[in-house]
């Protein structure tokens, strides 16, 4: 499918637009918040206000504010404007903010109480904007990487970017103007700010747009909505509610997952329950998406589907050699989608793109037969245990099966004979009981012994961060000394 030409978000997001009278954001009941119209104009009011505060074209004006409409016309000002937005998670701590806005150094930083002051400044500022004519290659928006291994890194995305990943999934995913999306998502990550955002002003539709993920104001908003994009955790919930069920999501034609893998029982159960096979794709902040599992055709469980169009992937071994179908290696890509760099960190670029400009994602995978990509897990969490590798993700999915299991997370931490060791941190399902003993008599005879966890730790809940994403670093860090296949974590019963 040709996905539709778009160089700038400019050119992208035309539909906003004082002329457009469509309704753009909705809530839950279907009551229309704002129009395009609406839209138009008070994005224009942000820009001449943030203008008042110091910003122009190519300035960055960074924003750690709670969702909501007055925080996403911030976005489409900047975007009109040409000024460069910096969205903070809302959850980093002030010394974490400090961090970023002295490496960025935004003329206008924007938390809850200047975002409601320059708000109100706005209102009684002009409504037309002369948009500013950004070209494709100029900065539009930087976001940091979450930083829990290292420094973080300021990715710089391009005005070609976002908007050729944008206009791709859009066409893609098949987004016509009747569509209403579910969004539920933060607005301070590319999942939510720019994928769902992007996708549906692109084709002047509307979105539902809730403040954060509630599964009784989903149930309520879902009649009115043809697309659903979330999170795994959005989808297990819903499972979780006794009133979800086929009739309850009988107007929508997609449900997309994304920002962290979803387990193929939840893709099961989910399908079981609505008749519904759940989208999963992949991308980076890095990179927007890469791939996708089509709109037409098998959704496979487990995998995160083809490349899109004009998106190269390749998987390579130690050397940077193309391994074959099927092997396991390195991920890179390449694409008008792929970053300009590291936001003041040209060191990276040597260690971070290969001398053929691919970038390497430090995923690692591999693609089957039908050139689906299976991603194995990252090349950070790969386990080396007595010289052999060991990939979490094949690990996990076999304990993931067992019954009495919700979910598991694989580590490897410090084990002064095999250099690491192969660990398992198990959830259990609400009201079950898992034996740490059990799981590594299964494992035994599904894997090979290297592979087999030493230590089984049952807990009530995985860490996660804002998005979803099991954090590992967290875990390896609370199990770096502790043993635990019979339990001497003293949390051995699961659930209750």
């Amino acid at each position: 499918m040709a996905a539709r030409h778009a160089d700038t978000l400019r050119d992208l997001l035309a539909a906003v637009d004082p002329s457009h009278d469509a309704p753009f954001l909705l809530d839950a009941d279907g009551h229309v918040l704002l129009t395009y119209a609406g839209a138009a104009r008070r994005s224009a009011q942000w820009a001449h206000a943030l203008a008042a505060h110091g910003a122009r074209p190519g300035e960055r004006v960074a924003m750690q504010v709670a969702k909501s409409v007055e925080a996403l016309m911030v976005y489409l000002a900047c975007v009109r404007a040409g000024y460069v937005l910096l969205p903070m998670n809302t959850g980093y701590t002030a010394g974490e903010v400090a961090h970023l806005v002295g490496d960025a150094e935004p003329v206008v930083v924007l938390d809850d109480a200047s975002l409601a002051t320059i708000g109100a400044e706005a209102d009684a500022l002009p409504t037309e904007l002369d948009v500013h004519p950004a070209g494709p290659d100029d900065l539009a928006a930087i976001l940091y990487t979450s930083g829990t291994t290292g420094r973080p890194k300021g990715a710089m995305l391009s005005q070609r970017n976002l908007a050729s990943n944008s206009a791709t999934l859009a066409e893609l995913w098949g987004f016509t103007t009747g569509d209403v999306l579910l969004h539920a998502l933060p607005i301070f990550h590319t999942h939510g700010l720019f994928v769902a955002t992007n996708c549906t002003v692109a084709n002047g539709s509307s979105m539902v747009f809730l403040d954060r993920f509630d599964a009784d104001e989903v149930l309520r908003a879902l009649p009115r909505c043809s697309v659903m994009m979330g999170v795994p955790t959005f989808y297990t919930r819903l499972l979780a509610h006794p009133g979800f069920d086929a009739v309850a999501c009988a107007s929508v034609r997609l449900f997309v997952s994304g920002s962290a893998p979803l387990l193929a029982s939840v893709h099961h159960e989910f399908r079981e329950r609505t008749g519904h096979a759940i989208l999963e794709r992949y991308g980076m902040t890095e990179t927007s998406m890469l791939t996708s599992n089509p709109l037409h055709g098998e959704r496979r469980p487990g995998t995160v589907g083809p490349p899109l169009p004009g998106v190269d992937v390749r998987v390579v071994d130690e050397h940077g050699v193309e391994v074959a179908t099927g092997e396991v290696g390195g991920v890179e890509v390449r694409g008008p989608n792929v970053f300009r760099g590291y936001w003041r960190r040209p060191e990276l670029n040597d260690t971070e793109f290969t001398a053929d400009g691919w970038f390497r994602t430090g995923d690692v995978g591999r693609f089957d037969a039908e050139g689906y990509l299976h991603l194995v897990g990252r090349s950070k969490d790969l386990v080396i245990s007595g010289g052999l590798n060991v990939y979490p993700v094949e690990v996990e999915a076999v304990i993931d099966e067992l019954p009495g299991v919700l979910e598991s997370a694989v580590i490897g931490v410090p084990d002064p004979d095999f250099g690491e060791a192969v660990v398992a941190v198990v959830v259990a399902a609400p009201g079950a009981v898992v034996d740490p003993v059990d799981v590594r008599q299964a494992a035994r005879r599904q894997l090979a012994p290297f592979k087999v966890p030493k230590h089984v730790h049952v807990v009530e809940a995985l860490p996660r961060n804002a998005m979803g994403k099991v954090e590992k670093a967290a875990l390896r860090t609370r199990f770096a000394n502790e043993t635990g296949e019979t339990g001497e974590t003293g949390e051995t019963g699961g659930r209750r």
